[in-house]
């Protein structure tokens, strides 16, 4: 049986998977450019496909959900994986509850306070002399690392959702119309 409260559960640091991302290359065990078969086997016993869509244009998605760890009384889905027809894996998306922790030179990107993070981005950023742009939704981005970084509801709270895309979605990955990261992502807000 579920408790309400295991919807909105947030999984605690030390029960995230570790992750890092290195831009335009990987996240994770992820490789931008792989197969769905291959990001499949790449996350084979950590995290299992729960979800595979196809659709009429040039992207497809496939959920990833967390599977039972100790300690932590639910699972769920963790991670978004983006594929376009002409590159294979092309964005992915961590979920903020459930999703791996995933780092950029030190700074924990995933389930973090959008405020405090935005700060730490903008820095960021700034002392590597790259430009900060915002989504037509307020998310803090960055075309030259290919790292939108969402918003997800956690109950009564909001937590960071990190977006990670290929070089070639990283033109105008801020722009929620003209952009190449699908419309759906734009609007994922829940769990």
């Amino acid at each position: 049986m579920i408790v309400a409260t295991d919807v909105w559960g947030v999984l605690d640091e030390k029960q995230r998977l570790s992750w890092t991302f290195t831009p335009f290359e990987r996240v994770g065990p992820l490789e931008f450019g792989m197969t769905h078969e291959q990001a499949q086997a790449a996350l084979d016993g950590v995290l299992r496909a729960a979800l595979r869509e196809g659709s009429t244009g040039a992207v497809a998605r496939a959920d990833f959900w967390l599977e039972h760890r100790p300690h932590a009384r639910f699972s769920g889905p963790a991670v978004t994986a983006y594929y376009d027809r002409s590159i294979g894996l092309a964005g992915i998306a961590v979920n903020a509850l459930r999703g791996p922790q995933v780092t950029l030179d030190g700074i924990a990107l995933v389930g973090q306070v959008p405020s405090r993070l935005e700060d730490r981005f903008a820095g960021y950023l700034e002392t590597h002399d790259k430009e900060l742009r915002y989504s037509q939704c307020a998310d803090p981005c960055s075309a030259q690392l290919g790292l939108v970084l969402r918003v997800q509801r956690a109950g009564d709270l909001v937590l960071s959702r990190a977006v990670m895309v290929a070089e070639a979605w990283a033109d105008r990955c801020w722009d929620t119309t003209e952009g190449s990261i699908p419309r759906q992502e734009w609007k994922t807000f829940e769990w």
